[in-house]
Parts: structure tokens; sequence; C-alpha cells
């Protein structure tokens, strides 16, 4: 398994073709389509996100958001919408992500690790059990009081993401609360593969706000970019020889 995650910018949650061609447009590599979800509500029909994914740009990866945890069920969604990258945000069994890629071997599996308080320990479990059939892992926030695992709109102890990025042997990308105001410090602090955002480039009425989208590109494109400098430049400081 290889997926190239470098430098990942995600947004997740799209209302029509419009908003999705607009956040193509801004420069986003990946565009999250929740569906089938244990909490929120769907944005749109499946019908409708397939129509939308059949659109996007070659250079824009759709991606498929959901809390299905059969393989057979997740590959008939994925096959149905047009899509080749899911990200897995139940809590599925080893065994049944192993499956999902077994009979999809080129399906590209993200596996979510929601970070509730002080529980890194659980997550570097997880990480080491799901590691063998993911291609990268996505760690998001627990809302508490929602019992929401994504979209929370929360931030995280960045401590625990960046834990799990020194240890982990895949690509990790950051979620939980981001906006453009903490994007940059969130990258520099836990140096993920990648971020994602859903309700932080919203605005009131609910729908993925062009200005704040290009400034939540553009502040983690240059965190990104910083970091790649930092490590051109002291790569024994930053743990290469």
């Amino acid at each position: 398994m290889s997926v190239n995650m470098k430098e990942i910018i995600q947004i997740a949650g799209i209302r029509d073709l419009a908003e999705a061609q607009m956040i193509a447009a801004a420069g986003v590599h990946q565009i999250g389509f929740p569906l089938r979800l244990s909490i929120h509500a769907e944005d749109i029909s499946e019908k409708e996100t397939a129509a939308i994914i059949a659109c996007l740009p070659p250079h824009v990866a759709a991606l498929l958001i959901t809390y299905i945890e059969d393989a057979e069920e997740i590959r008939e969604l994925s096959a149905a919408l047009g899509v080749r990258r899911v990200q897995l945000h139940s809590q599925p069994s080893a065994a049944s992500v192993a499956r999902l890629r077994r009979i999809d071997p080129q399906m590209v599996v993200i596996k979510s690790l929601i970070v509730r308080e002080e529980n890194l320990s659980d997550l570097l479990a997880d990480l080491h059990a799901y590691s063998p059939f993911v291609d990268a892992f996505i760690t998001d926030t627990y809302d508490p009081v929602t019992g929401a695992s994504g979209a929370t709109g929360k931030i995280h102890n960045w401590d625990i993401s960046r834990g799990i990025v020194e240890v982990s042997r895949r690509p990790v990308i950051l979620a939980g609360g981001l906006n453009p105001g903490n994007v940059r410090d969130a990258i520099m602090q836990v140096r993920p593969a990648g971020v994602d955002v859903h309700t932080g480039v919203e605005g009131s009425d609910g729908r993925k706000d062009e200005r704040l989208v290009k400034s939540f590109v553009a502040e983690a494109k240059a965190a990104f970019t910083r970091i790649s400098q930092s490590i051109r430049r002291y790569p024994r400081r930053n743990g290469m020889r």
C-alpha cells in the first residue's frame, strides 16, 4: 500500500456543485462527502454526491466519509458514488478493515483516531492494530455533549496528535476545530501530513465561505512550506540523518 498524503489539504461537507468547484479552484486536494452517518445529518443525498463527484477536476480527489463498518457495504457505496478513497469514522474491527482491503485492494483507506481526554495510549493501540490495513490516519475531536466525532468545530489536545504523528508508520491528517486563524499553528505544532476542515470555513448560513476557504488554504500551505524549508536547512534538528 502506498499513497501520497504529503501536505494534503482536505475540506469536508459540500452543499452543491458550485461550492465544490469553488473549493477545488482554491487549491484543495481532497473533498470529503459525509454519508450514512450516526450523528450528523447528511448535507446532500447520495445521488447528488455522485453527480458532483463526476464533475470534479482530475487534481481533486473525492473522499467518502462514513460510519459504515461492513466492508461490502463500504465497497458498494463507494462504487455507486465513484470514489476510490474512504474515511472510516466509526470503530470497525481490524478484521473488517482487513476484509475491505482484500475485496478492494486499490481503495485508499483512512482510519479516524478520535481524541478524547488523555487517551493517547488507547489511540496508539488502535494505531498498531489498524496500520497494516490502512493508508493513513486522521485525528479528530470527540464532543461529549453531542457524541459526535467529527464536524464538532472543537479542537483537541494537539500534543496527543503530535504523539501519534511521531510514531505512526502511516501519514496522519489533523482535523478538529481547525480554521484559518489556527491552522498554521496547528501544523507547526503537530507536523501532520495534512489537515482537514469542515465547519471552520463556513459562514453563518452553513455554507463554505470563499474568503475563509482561500485563507485556510493559504495558511496551511505557508506552514507546510515553512516546515519543508526547515527540514532542508536543519535536517539533523528535524530528526533526519
